[in-house]
Formats: structure tokens, C-alpha cells, sequence
């Protein structure tokens, strides 16, 4: 890999010689693969059943590594939400969570969040009970985002697409803020080439102006004693170290430590001034990208913890035109806790939402642009109530609902390319939820000789052809 001459000549100066070195030769090594478990679909105990194992991720209780990379377009497991393919290095995420959240539930705000790696992490390491707000400020991308977390299937999720400076209404909001801003991309040099290309020191100089201008935007609305915890996939110390300490100092933060075993190899505060704790990434000492992380806390006085109160908003209403009270009560026996569940109405469309959390939704659908909340339930045609892939992909189904239907890879692989499916002569008339190796993928409607498929056309496997040689991740022998 050819690096870019200033790239090095900071990098070298910042590193020392013999580190710097190491660093360029891991540049251009293989680069690690590694997935997280979707625990409430596919637990750790199972995975003596994978192909590709390689050890586990040492901060992520979830994370594993692979010796290969897998052919995951073609994995109905990927698409059925069982894990999601992320970069070992981000999910240290994890354990500043774990440490600091603790076991009380939690208000969270992934800010630049798709295509959704950290939001789905955090939706598995926040508290029962929590609320994760997922924002993407590229509308195209916000859609990517909100596909990720309906396949992880947690009720608990709210999607926005907004610009950071939308959140400075929401005053004392967030318990947590997550800021993986955008950067100037020098720990992905090894996995996207056009981050080589694109690096310059003008670029760098415009990504720590913008960081800034993002927490300065959204610091408002983390609540006093909250946690702001701030990430890049970049080494240098003014997207990092000067950047930390510009946040210390202008809102009087506090930097906190994240215990961290010795054998992990992280490498700490590189700026001589002073120390504070930041935790770094370096290829060729952990296994994993470039990555950065600290964590600060806003102070507790000066402020009023709020709680919002409930604003009905056009998300809220419980019924609208053509949606009876009676195909409300049907809906609402499809879950398993109902009574935990707001269900609303959104035209034709009924969506549940936890209780809980009603008075911030109404709240965020106050201040932002949500693209949604809670799991889509059902459409509702007439007498008829068309069940949302959503609502397959979710924890809260009951599974004796709907008839289940279990298919072998290929008809998976047809039912995930959005081709119609012939079911077996033994299955019942009407909507079935397919399963492969007994996790849902979606409903059909069987009518018999075929079965509708409704499975979402913008996310179908648009390749028409199989490869010749196929590494998906569990054995089906």
C-alpha cells in the first residue's frame, strides 16, 4: 500500500520510527473478519456449530473472528438479523457500556449511526428496558440504518434523520451520546482504499473543525452525570487527543478510564502535555482496524433533569380511517407482553411502542424527523391484516400466532430474492412465517398452488446467480 507522504511523515513523528514501521508493514496484511452474535436469535452456546471460527473478540462478550470471509450475501442467518458482520476494533464500544450504564435502563442516542454496527451493539448491551435513538444525517443511509436494527428486532429503537444540530432543543435528554463522528478515515486505509486516496492534512484540519461543531451541537441534550462517549476510526491526535481535551475544557467534562486488561494491547494518550485516558487501536497491535475511543461524563450541576412530558403527535393517534378497534385487539394479541405495548395508528399501518417511552417519542417526534419507532406490525387491506416483515424479525411474536413453515438454503435463498415459493402440501392456507434452521425469515401468503411472498422488495438479493463455492456460517450437515 502506498501511503500518503504527509500521512507518514505525522504518522512516523507521532509513533516513532520502529512503531510507525510496524504499523505500515500490518497496513499491508490481510484484513481480519469478524462478526457479532445476535444473541436473543443465535446464543454463543451454538457456535461450536459455525464454519470459519477463529477465536473470540476479547472486548466483546458477542464478537468472534473468522478465518475466512464468508459469503454473507448469501447467508439467510445475515439476513434473519443472527449477527452482524462489524470491525473487531468498534466493538470496544462494549465495554464503556457495560462499565458505566450499568443495569439501569438507559435513554441512548447513537448520533452518526448507519449503517448500524454500534446501534445494534448497543441495542444488545444497554439494560432491559432502555430506549436506543439511532440517527443518520444522509437520508439514503438513514434507510440502511433502519433496515439493520428491524433485523436485529428490538422494540426498543427509535430511527431519525438529523443533523446533530437538531437535537440542541432536546435539553437534558440523552442519558448516553454516542459520537463516532465522521473523520478523516486513517484506520480504514487497509479496508477501503479510498480512504488513501482521499486523506490530506487540509481534510484532516476540516474533519476535527466539524467534530467539534458536532458536540458542541449536541451537547445540550445529554442530561447532567450523562456519558458522551467519543470515537474515530482515525489515529491522529487532533481528531483524538486535542479534540478530547477541547471537550474537558469547554464544557468542563470529565474524562473517564475504561478498565482494560494488559494483553489487549491498547495503546493510551499519545500527546506529552498532559495525560488523560483514551483508548487506541493500532493494527499491528490488536487484531482489528484503526480505532479510537474516550468517554467523558457532563458535570451534574447547573442543570434540571427533565422528564417529557406526553405532546400527542401524528405517530401517537390510536385509530384512524379504515382500522377497527376490533383489527387493533387482533394485532395486539400478536405480542407476547401486550400490555407493555402502545399500539398506534399511521394510516393503514399499526405499529407497537413501548409504553414506557411514550412521553420521549412524543418528544422526538416534536423536534426531529423519525423515521421510525417501535416494530410495524401489520397493514391493514380491508377485512385483511398483512403481517410486516418487521414483526417476523422481532422478539416480541408470539410463536403461536402464525403457522411456521421450515425451508432448506435454497428455498430460503429463492424467498430471499423475492420469488414466489410452493410450500408443502401439509401447509395451512393463508399467512405462514417461513423459518431456516427454525429462525424466521419472513411471511408468505399461501394460496395454495404458490405462496405470495412478502418479503420486502428493497432489500431482496438482487444477485440472480448462485457462486460456485458458498462459506455461509452454520453447518448444515
Amino acid at each position: 500500500m502506498e501511503l500518503p507522504v504527509s500521512f507518514a511523515d505525522r504518522t512516523r513523528s507521532l509513533l516513532g520510527d520502529e512503531e510507525y514501521n510496524k504499523l505500515a508493514d500490518a497496513l499491508n496484511d490481510e484484513q481480519p473478519v469478524s462478526i457479532r452474535l445476535n444473541e436473543a436469535k443465535l446464543p454463543n452456546a451454538s457456535f461450536g456449530l459455525f464454519h470459519g471460527y477463529a477465536g473470540p473478540v476479547p472486548w466483546s462478550s458477542t464478537g468472534f473472528y473468522l478465518d475466512r470471509r464468508l459469503t454473507f450475501t448469501f447467508d439467510p442467518l445475515f439476513h434473519a438479523g443472527c449477527y452482524y458482520v462489524q470491525e473487531a476494533s468498534s466493538m470496544f464500544v462494549e465495554q464503556a457500556l457495560k462499565q458505566y450504564v450499568g443495569e439501569t435502563p438507559a435513554v441512548m442516542l447513537d448520533l452518526c449511526a448507519a449503517p448500524g454496527g454500534k446501534s445494534t451493539h448497543a441495542r444488545s448491551v444497554l439494560p432491559e428496558g432502555s430506549l436506543l435513538v439511532a440517527n443518520e444525517v444522509i437520508r439514503n443511509r438513514s434507510q440502511i440504518l433502519a433496515e439493520n436494527l428491524t433485523k436485529w428486532g428490538h422494540p426498543g429503537v427509535v430511527v431519525t434523520n438529523n443533523d446533530p444540530a437538531d437535537f440542541s432543543d432536546l435539553e437534558d435528554f440523552f442519558d448516553v451520546i454516542l459520537t463516532d463522528v465522521p473523520c478523516s478515515g486513517e484506520g480504514m486505509f487497509r479496508k477501503d482504499p479510498v480512504a488513501v486516496s482521499e486523506w490530506s492534512p487540509a481534510n484532516v484540519d476540516i474533519c476535527w473543525i466539524r467534530q467539534r461543531r458536532i458536540i458542541s451541537d449536541v451537547w445540550p441534550s445529554l442530561k447532567p452525570g450523562g456519558l458522551l462517549i467519543y470515537s474515530t476510526c482515525t489515529y491522529n491526535i487532533k481528531e483524538n487527543e486535542r479534540n478530547i481535551r477541547w471537550i474537558r475544557d469547554e464544557f468542563d467534562a470529565e474524562v473517564l478510564p475504561v478498565d482494560v486488561p494488559g494483553v489487549w494491547n491498547l495503546t493510551g494518550n499519545l500527546i506529552d502535555e498532559e495525560y488523560f485516558p483514551v483508548y487506541r487501536f493500532l493494527p499491528h497491535r490488536t487484531r482489528g482496524e484503526g480505532f479510537f475511543l474516550a468517554v467523558l461524563r457532563k458535570p451534574e450541576e447547573g442543570s434540571m433533569k427533565i422528564r417529557y412530558k406526553l405532546i400527542p403527535a401524528q405517530g401517537m393517534k390510536r385509530v384512524a380511517s379504515g382500522v377497527s378497534k376490533e383489527q387493533l385487539d387482533v394485532a395486539r394479541g400478536w405480542l407476547l407482553s401486550p400490555d407493555d405495548y402502545e399500539l398506534s395508528v399511521n394510516g393503514t399501518n399499526i405499529t407497537a411502542f413501548p409504553k414506557e417511552y411514550l412521553p420521549e417519542l412524543s418528544s422526538l417526534q416534536q423536534s426531529l424527523r423519525v423515521i421510525q419507532a417501535g416494530v410495524a406490525l401489520t397493514e391493514v387491506k380491508g377485512k385483511d391484516l398483512i403481517p410486516n416483515h418487521a414483526l417476523a424479525m422481532s422478539y416480541i411474536l408470539r410463536n403461536d400466532v402464525f403457522p411456521r413453515e421450515e425451508v432448506p438454503y435454497e428455498q430460503a435463498i429463492a424467498y430471499l430474492r423475492k420469488e414466489a415459493i410452493v410450500l408443502s402440501g401439509e401447509a395451512p392456507r393463508g399467512y405462514v412465517l417461513l423459518t431456516y434452521m427454525n429462525i424466521p425469515l419472513g411471511f408468505v401468503k399461501n394460496i395454495g398452488n404458490r405462496a405470495n411472498n412478502l418479503y420486502p422488495q428493497e432489500w431482496r438479493i438482487r444477485s440472480g446467480y448462485l457462486p460456485e463455492e458458498i462459506l455461509i456460517l452454520c453447518n448444515q450437515s
